[in-house]
């Protein structure tokens, strides 16, 4: 079992290890974890996935994105301790053994490697883990009267206060292609989108505990999932981590000051996890979804035509963009023509192709830290509305938050003129 996992591992470049169902019987089948990458909310457009009312999907077969060769298109470098990813021998469009169709492999300019030796100490119990020091409060992180009485206001401020946030050129490079309509079907990207990242990115703590999690969700919409308590054990790891955070310490202070959130530091970082990690019902089957899943991780709805649901982060694209399951087609045109993206872009609309199945429209920061994602949508969908007009950085941008009860069905960011 544990070299099926490896090998697993090795295809996701680093993802941890993940934990198979072989115990279950065949009537389980449908169930069997597999490794997921983005969700999908339609940019632009009303996302119908907040109701999750909707008729189950049809369960033909389990689909696994990674059991082509069982990692043999990676490389370990022993010395090193990392997972390094080699040339696919594959066809463009090669079908897999599971029936996905491969998006076709893009050039990357520079090798793609992912430093992952220390997952594996994230599945120990969460007091037993090493966590970085927690951020110094300072005046800056205590919010302002006109941030209290305008929650868009501490929107912008989060932006500020998003230390780990990246830098274009510095950090990684990405190369936008060219732009084209929503509905245009060429491919106006001859290359990845990513064309390089640091290796030190991803061995930042945040980073590298968010990476951990995107291998433990079914990307099937209508299959339920089943988390392990390894999988609790990362996912409370993880809120531990992104609370010594400034962003996630703000939005403590903001929600404890406006009088929202009421309890403890501690019941935060509960009320957090419960918020983003409590499964409930999407595609007509209970316990399916998550809102990190939808937003974070992603979906395919089979409910009619194949689409993609969600698929708003850049580091679950990066990696799907790396390890061939994500291929990047180009960004969707501005409705102003003075306001093209270009390298330095850190709020992107494109169009992309997912195991072959087509997102037309989609958009997501890019370089910008898990810590402050989750703290910006977590804001918007306590004080804000499901349309959250703000400006981060130089940004404008309209923060779509839909809600299913109690919980986040999806929040994306629309870039603005």
């Amino acid at each position: 079992m544990d070299g099926l996992i490896k090998g697993l591992v090795d295809v996701a470049i680093g993802h941890n290890d993940r934990r198979n169902d072989d115990d279950q019987n065949s009537s389980e089948s449908l169930d069997e974890r597999s490794r997921s990458t983005w969700a999908q909310v339609v940019t632009g457009e009303q996302d119908n996935d907040h109701n999750s009312s909707s008729a189950a999907a049809p369960q033909s077969q389990t689909h696994s994105r990674y059991n082509v060769a069982h990692g043999e298109n990676y490389g370990v470098d022993d010395e090193n301790s990392e997972f390094r990813r080699s040339r696919p021998q594959q066809n463009e469009q090669e079908e897999d053994n599971d029936g996905w169709q491969t998006a076709h492999k893009k050039h990357h300019r520079r090798p793609q490697r992912v430093h992952m030796d220390h997952w594996g100490s994230y599945k120990s119990p969460p007091d037993e883990q090493q966590y970085t020091e927690e951020v110094q409060d300072t005046n800056e992180m205590e919010p302002s009267e006109a941030e209290l009485s305008d929650y868009k206001r501490a929107c912008a401020k989060l932006w500020k206060l998003d230390f780990n946030r990246l830098t274009p050129g510095q950090d990684y490079e990405i190369d936008v292609g060219e732009g084209k309509r929503v509905h245009d079907s060429e491919d106006m990207a001859e290359a990845s989108l990513f064309t390089w990242l640091s290796e030190n990115v991803l061995r930042k703590p945040t980073f590298s505990r968010f990476c951990a999690l995107l291998d433990n969700y079914n990307p099937h919409e209508g299959c339920k999932e089943k988390i392990t308590d390894e999988e609790r054990r990362e996912q409370a790891a993880f809120i531990e981590e992104i609370s010594r955070t400034a962003p996630i310490k703000y939005l403590y202070k903001y929600l404890s000051s406006t009088g929202i959130f009421t309890e403890n530091y501690q019941e935060f970082k509960r009320m957090l996890k419960d918020l983003w990690f409590t499964l409930y019902g999407r595609g007509g089957t209970c316990g399916s979804s998550s809102s990190f899943e939808h937003v974070f991780v992603g979906e395919i709805k089979e409910r009619g035509e194949q689409q993609v649901s969600g698929f708003h982060n850049w580091l679950q694209f990066y990696l799907e963009e790396a390890n061939g399951s994500a291929d990047y087609q180009g960004y969707i045109l501005p409705r102003r023509n003075e306001q093209f993206p270009d390298a330095e872009t850190q709020l992107l609309t494109v169009q992309f192709e997912w195991n072959g199945v087509l997102k037309s429209l989609s958009s997501m920061f890019v370089g910008v830290s898990p810590e402050f994602e989750l703290a910006l949508y977590t804001l918007c969908f306590f004080a804000g509305d499901e349309d959250n007009h703000i400006e981060v950085g130089p940004y404008p941008v309209n923060i779509k938050c839909y809600r299913l009860g109690n919980k986040i069905g999806s929040a994306f960011p629309i870039a603005e003129a």
